[in-house]
């Protein structure tokens, strides 16, 4: 797991330095709000919509593989972007980082899943914690090379992408008996389909609602904090503030899900979004400061509540869910995302982190209508998933025998 979890944190720390470059990309360039959006974009878009792609592989064949690649490319990617010397190339190539980030994501979420046991909720957290750590960490460590050298001081920041690509290499043996384990489980009768592909849609709105503020946030905040008469550093530092809170909320509420249920947990963070971002915009000073670290916590943190939600509403295509709920739903949020950069150009800044805010209303009222998963329960979680994992069905006997608490 901390293996997986650092490759995350890689992989995420080569997304993360994205936003950290858009203003001084601004500067050089001298785009516009709707092209610093559209480079958001093009990075959202491509780490979003292959990634599906990638999980039906994982499920099919399995793909060790693609956490050493999707590494490489992804800081490959972020690296070109830092040095080239014309805008429509910069959007190529932090494209190609997208497609080394979706790479990843599926196959060391599956694998995460095969370390995580019982405690599915926790354990999904560690492994997102490593991803909301580096994507924090992108700014804030690349920040400072980059007012040091220029944008090519970003290249000494990918150091630790290399380091991580090494230790995943070595470790590949070791994750391999992870998926040996899981394919000797037992096989068990085939039965009705245990996927509920309209509960995984409904999710996937939540999701999408709630990336179309999360990416509003990271494409803007630098850039709103500036117009407010503070340094470019000032504005990137506030963003790492925002994800950092956001990586130690990931543990918090993985644990309050396991405890309350993943529903309740999604209902009450999803509710707090609407205000905490209307006290950053509105009042500002410290209390904003408090309330944009909060906004952080609560969707950072339930990035790990939603892969789980994911792979239990469709427990037989662990990757295919994996993929859906990192990639394609953000990236959805993240196409949403590129409209408010317009309406900031039409009208001011303000009005779009406005809009933004008012998103996750939305979303809130998707939370309400999620059905509860099946096997969320302790008495019956380690059973189902043990099975689902390994791609195999339950009889009424295992299910049965789970009921009766003898999994857990």
């Amino acid at each position: 797991m901390g293996v997986l979890s650092g490759g995350h944190l890689a992989v995420d720390f080569a997304q993360g330095m994205v936003p950290a470059m858009l203003p001084f990309l601004v500067l050089r360039f001298d785009l516009s709000y709707t092209l610093a959006a559209v480079l958001m974009l093009a990075v959202t878009l491509s780490s979003s919509v292959v990634q599906p792609l990638f999980g039906i592989v994982s499920d099919r064949r399995g793909a060790l593989w693609l956490l050493p690649v999707g590494l490489a490319v992804a800081g490959a990617g972020v690296a070109a972007a830092a040095v080239v010397p014309v805008y429509a190339v910069v959007v190529v190539a932090v494209t190609i980082a997208g497609i080394g980030i979706a790479a990843y994501h599926p196959e060391g979420a599956k694998f995460a899943a095969f370390a995580s046991g019982t405690e599915r909720a926790k354990g999904m957290s560690l492994f997102s914690i490593g991803g909301n750590l580096g994507y924090g960490l992108g700014p804030l460590i690349a920040t400072p090379f980059i007012v040091w050298l220029g944008l090519e001081g970003a290249l000494i920041s990918l150091v630790p992408v290399l380091l991580l690509i090494v230790l995943v290499v070595r470790t590949t043996p070791r994750l391999r008996t992870l998926d040996t384990a899981a394919a000797a489980a037992p096989p068990v009768r085939e039965g009705a389909s245990d996927d509920r592909w309209g509960a995984m849609a409904i999710l996937a709105a939540v999701i999408a609602i709630r990336s179309l503020a999360w990416f509003g946030l990271i494409t803007f905040v630098p850039l709103w904090w500036v117009s407010r008469g503070h340094s470019e550093a000032d504005g990137n530092h506030l963003l790492s503030a925002m994800l950092l809170t956001g990586a130690i909320g990931t543990i918090l509420v993985g644990r309050v899900g396991d405890r309350v249920g993943l529903r309740r947990t999604m209902i009450v963070t999803q509710a707090a979004l609407t205000p905490l971002i209307l006290l950053f915009l509105l009042v500002g000073g410290p209390i904003g400061v408090i309330a944009l670290a909060l906004v952080g916590m609560c969707v950072v943190g339930t990035f790990g509540v939603t892969l789980v939600l994911s792979q239990l509403y469709l427990p037989r295509r662990v990757g295919l869910a994996s993929g859906l709920a990192i990639g394609l739903a953000m990236g959805l949020g993240g196409i949403a995302a590129i409209a408010l950069g317009a309406v900031a150009d039409a009208i001011d800044l303000r009005t779009a982190m406005l809009v933004s805010a008012c998103a996750p209303v939305v979303g809130l009222v998707l939370c309400l209508a999620l059905p509860a998963p099946a096997g969320e329960g302790r008495s019956g979680i380690g059973e189902r998933l043990r099975y689902a994992l390994s791609g195999r069905r339950l009889t009424s006997a295992d299910r049965a025998r789970s009921a009766g608490g003898e999994s857990t």
